[in-house]
């Protein structure tokens, strides 16, 4: 038998974290919303295979490792807290070359999101959030029991499990905001000012996140 305790509570404890917003709910929303369901539901499969790295991580002792050590941890959220900015910028300058390129040609089409980007960048996200990271190592004990003698298995299992959890979520966010892509398609100006917010928002929840105190 696994050592897994309250998976019930477990599982509502990690739905109500996963519709709280945060880095991935809002890259998954902003590009569900900007590039349409199908860019939604592959950035919520990046956020998730990141998730997944945890929970590997997690049940090897990596993360524990990791959260143990205030260099470590000091690494990963100031590369996770970059990496937001870094996008945020990306997407905040990216509209002023919209604009740009709409003067030229009013009949120029939104290029569209790479697969394999959408999954990186959902990845990268995930991979490098601390508080990601801290919340499989500071509440995942809680539901194995430490007299237990597979505690490896049941971290894995909570830590698939909160991915698992997580991609249904976001993936049901990408579909209701996606089906907004159709009003912001060909509205360069709506598309500038989404891609403005989402940008801006990203570079405010990178600093928070280069900010956090262990």
């Amino acid at each position: 038998m696994l050592d897994v305790t309250h998976f019930g509570l477990f599982a509502l404890s990690v739905f109500l974290l996963s519709v709280t917003p945060g880095p991935d709910m809002a890259y998954v929303i902003g590009q569900s919303v900007a590039n349409g369901r199908r860019a939604g539901i592959l950035s919520a499969t990046g956020v998730a295979l990141g998730s997944c790295t945890h929970a590997i991580a997690s049940a090897l002792g990596l993360t524990a490792l990791l959260a143990a050590s205030p260099v470590m941890f000091t690494a990963v959220k100031l590369i996770g807290g970059a990496y937001l900015i870094f996008l945020g910028s990306k997407m905040v300058i990216g509209t002023f070359k919209n604009a740009l390129q709409e003067a030229a040609s009013n009949t120029a089409n939104r290029p569209a999101r790479g697969a394999y980007s959408l999954l990186r960048k959902g990845f990268i996200t995930t991979l490098t959030n601390p508080k990601v990271l801290l919340f499989f190592v500071a509440f995942f004990p809680q539901f194995v029991s430490p007299e237990g003698e597979h505690h490896t298995v049941s971290f894995l299992l909570l830590g698939l499990t909160y991915a698992l959890i997580a991609f249904i979520t976001d993936c049901t966010f990408a579909v209701l905001a996606g089906g907004a892509a159709s009003v912001v398609a060909g509205n360069h100006r709506l598309q500038n000012a989404l891609d403005r917010i989402v940008g801006a928002t990203f570079i405010a929840l990178g600093i928070r996140l280069a900010l956090t105190r262990r």
